[in-house]
């Protein structure tokens, strides 16, 4: 199993990060995306990365994140990207949900390593929070290899049109909750091929953890969740995410 967004550097794990990527292998997650969030943890990343051969890094600025950033933290990005091993640029993207927010600020970083993406040729982590259709009219703007749009909730529609541009949709704890009528029908109905599964550990938590911390080694029973939304077999969801994932991030592929 791949989980496809985890942040295993979060302060959240600083207690126990080791016995919970262990409990991860243990329970048969054997790949795992980490995500930097600012300049600030792409050193934090870059050190998981080298100490657990199965996390892999993508480095970014996230749109949260954009007020205490800086354009020098740019250039910081294309050498983290030059020097470190990096699987895409992530997690970037736009946020129309949090109060207060700088949307032009995000929308100008947004750009910017949207450009960065291009100029390595990596695809690239997306956060779309109410801001699809923001996020989908920069990428059909400039072409790019695809990547992932993490914790996907837009329409039928809005799917439709990440596809086409060679994302797929990232699917986790959100979908465990039956209350979440729009996720479940989408993770039930979209092609297979457009899904990947993700944990966003420490945050998203499923159903069943009541509200307390994420962790990566929760990923078999989120799979089984969707299983038992498409009436197939885990085994075949583990296949087809896992396969679709590394189409997605293609040097996820050099994970041994």
């Amino acid at each position: 199993m791949i989980d496809t967004h985890c942040h295993l550097d979060a302060t959240e794990f600083d207690v126990d990060r080791d016995a919970v990527f262990a409990q991860a292998i243990e329970a048969g997650v054997t790949k795992i995306v980490v995500p930097s969030v600012e300049r600030a943890n792409f050193g934090a990343v870059a050190s998981l990365c080298r100490e657990h051969t199965q996390c892999r890094a993508t480095y970014g600025i996230h749109p949260m994140y954009v007020d205490r950033a800086q354009e020098s933290d740019l250039d910081a990005l294309r050498t983290m990207l030059k020097n470190e091993p990096a699987i895409a640029v992530g997690e970037i993207g736009l946020d129309r949900f949090v109060e207060p927010r700088d949307e032009v600020k995000q929308h100008f970083y947004f750009v910017e390593q949207l450009k960065i993406a291009k100029e390595f040729d990596l695809p690239i982590v997306l956060h779309v929070r109410r801001a699809v259709d923001a996020v989908l009219k920069e990428l059909r703007r400039m072409k790019l290899c695809g990547g992932i749009a993490h914790a996907f909730n837009g329409s039928r529609q809005q799917a439709e049109e990440f596809t086409k541009l060679g994302f797929v949709l990232g699917f986790g704890g959100a979908m465990t909750f039956t209350r979440a009528l729009h996720i479940r029908e989408l993770a039930a109905r979209l092609p297979i091929e457009t899904i990947v599964l993700e944990t966003d550990a420490p945050d998203i938590s499923p159903h069943w953890l009541n509200g307390s911390r994420n962790s990566p080694d929760q990923l078999p029973q989120i799979a089984q969740t969707l299983a038992e939304l498409r009436a197939v077999s885990v085994a075949e969801i583990i296949s087809a995410t896992s396969k679709n994932a590394i189409r997605a991030l293609p040097r996820l592929a050099a994970l041994h």
